[in-house]
């Protein structure tokens, strides 16, 4: 981003638009009747205009009260975007950063910006101190890293500003540490009233059993390479981007290198040369030129690890596509919220989930009782559906291209649970219903081929609907472990090319 459109971007936020400047005046209705240790808690959806509203709350503060404020970020460059924008809003700042070792002109300055880890060293190093510090205002305040410094401002009121009110670290719940939380707009009202951006969403069925839980509590990186660096994932993200997302500027997230590397190589084979990879690997001018070809390219495709989900702010982004799973509802917000902003020719953009975390989460239109999630955070995440019961729901919707392939087959429904049902009702073996479900695949194959390799080719293409068909077969059983419904799949696909050609042979003698 220029200088010159940095500009631009403060003057435009300057102009507060009336639901901030509604949330300005409780926010500062509490620091002016509150205790002078109270501590705050505001929630804004992303794109909503936290970072504004906390600037012109610090230019109030300032201008009423004879006490400075500290704003604390977990990155660098939320740091200098931040003391920007208090600029902006006519605040003098000074950054606390790796190079500031000591303070000789605090007296300068009202208004100091820092990061955690930084500021914590010099105030542990005893080398620096911040003088009649009145107010503290925490962005991103779901990270638990901002802890560390709260013994050092125990007479300071807190403000601590965040679009996801649930703790980083479920053990550490944020009640424990702010009295009260102040809910902003919803994405929905944000999206009536004309600040962001609407979203279609477009959710494909992923099987993420094999995904293992990491410390931090989300998957772990290797366990989504090998799921997500598999060829069937990889033509699943390329069919979702050329049905949804072609021509459209895209930012693909993953969750690890390998995966995102991958997702180059795939494109690029593809044919869609437009296309770049982005991690913490990259030095800043890499870093910097390839956000400038993103930012200039109109149909670039920006496939990413975890470096663009916070400080990163590219209105133009028209889809987003979640290539990983997470158990993470901030960063399940934050990635697509970098798609949310709103341009006078963007009203709408479009996410395509490949991680089932829409059927986990929900649409990031549907309204959250963030006040319950604040009291109760263990509740809402217990509540929150495993990958287990979510694949029990999973119901596969042959695609159009591929149901023209089988159009002289009227009905290519199979009711795996209704099967089961009749099974049991008759005294039968359970394993008739996959007996059935080969046999209805055999015969679609069959009637819409005219060779026996035309029908067996089909038989390839049937892959999704076998694999579901198993799946809902092994749910219904009291118990079946994950190695047995990847052999029964093995299985299912072997013996369906063997009845086909015995169906294939029946047709053949028929016709003679």
């Amino acid at each position: 981003m220029s200088k010159k459109d940095i500009l631009l971007e403060i003057e435009e936020k300057k102009k507060l638009y009336s639901y901030q400047l509604g949330d300005i005046d409780l926010i500062f209705d509490k620091i002016e009747n509150a205790p002078h240790n109270y501590h705050l808690l505001y929630q804004l959806p992303t794109g909503g205009g936290k970072t504004v509203i906390f600037s012109e709350i610090t230019r109030r503060y300032l201008e009423k009260y004879n006490k400075k404020v500290v704003v604390l970020t977990h990155r660098i460059e939320l740091c200098k975007q931040t003391s920007k924008m208090l600029k902006g809003f006519d605040v003098k700042n000074k950054i606390i950063n790796s190079i500031v070792k000591e303070l000789p002109d605090q007296d300068e300055y009202s208004c100091f910006v820092a990061m955690v880890e930084t500021l914590k060293n010099r105030l542990n190093d005893e080398k620096l101190h911040i003088d009649n510090v009145g107010l503290l205002i925490i962005d991103e305040a779901h990270f638990n890293s901002f802890r560390k410094l709260f013994h050092a401002f125990k007479n300071t009121f807190f403000l601590g500003v965040t679009a996801t009110p649930l703790s980083s670290n479920i053990k550490l719940p944020m009640n424990e540490n702010y009295h009260e939380l102040i809910v902003g707009n919803s994405i929905g009202s944000l999206i009536d009233k004309g600040y962001l951006a609407k979203a279609t969403t477009y959710s494909y069925d992923v099987g993420l059993t094999s995904l293992k839980i990491g410390i931090n509590g989300d998957y772990t990186v290797k366990s989504s390479d090998e799921l997500y660096t598999n060829m069937a994932m990889q033509e699943k993200l390329i069919h979702a981007y050329t049905a949804h997302s072609l021509g459209k500027k895209t930012l693909i997230f993953n969750n690890g290198i390998i995966t995102s590397l991958g997702v180059l190589d795939v494109f690029r084979e593809a044919g869609f040369k437009n296309i770049k990879h982005l991690d913490n690997t990259n030095n800043n001018e890499e870093r910097r030129d390839i956000l400038k070809w993103f930012k200039e390219t109109p149909d670039a495709i920006l496939t990413s690890v975890g470096i663009l989900t916070t400080g990163f702010d590219e209105p133009t982004v028209e889809s987003i596509i979640l290539n990983r799973a997470t158990k993470s509802l901030t960063l399940y917000f934050q990635m697509i919220g970098r798609g949310s902003r709103k341009l006078p020719n963007k009203d709408a953009f479009t996410i395509i989930d490949l991680g089932n975390n829409a059927a986990r989460f929900g649409l990031w239109t549907d309204k959250l009782d963030w006040q319950h999630i604040f009291k109760y955070p263990e509740q809402y995440i217990h509540n929150l559906k495993g990958d287990v019961e979510i694949e029990m729901n999973f119901f596969y919707k042959m695609p159009p291209e591929l149901r023209a392939k089988f159009s002289k087959t009227a009905n290519i429904e199979f009711d795996v649970e209704s099967e089961y049902r009749i099974a049991l009702a008759n005294n039968m073996r359970p394993k008739i219903v996959i007996e059935k479900s080969i046999d209805h695949h055999a015969l679609m194959c069959v009637e819409n081929s005219e060779t026996l390799v035309e029908a067996k080719q089909l038989a390839k293409e049937l892959a999704d609907d076998i694999e579901s068909r198993v799946r809902h077969f092994t749910n219904c059983l009291s118990s079946s472990t994950k190695n047995y419904c990847d052999w029964l799949i093995d299985d299912y696909k072997t013996r369906l090319l063997l009845v086909i050609g015995r169906k294939f042979r029946e047709k053949m003698f028929l016709s003679e």
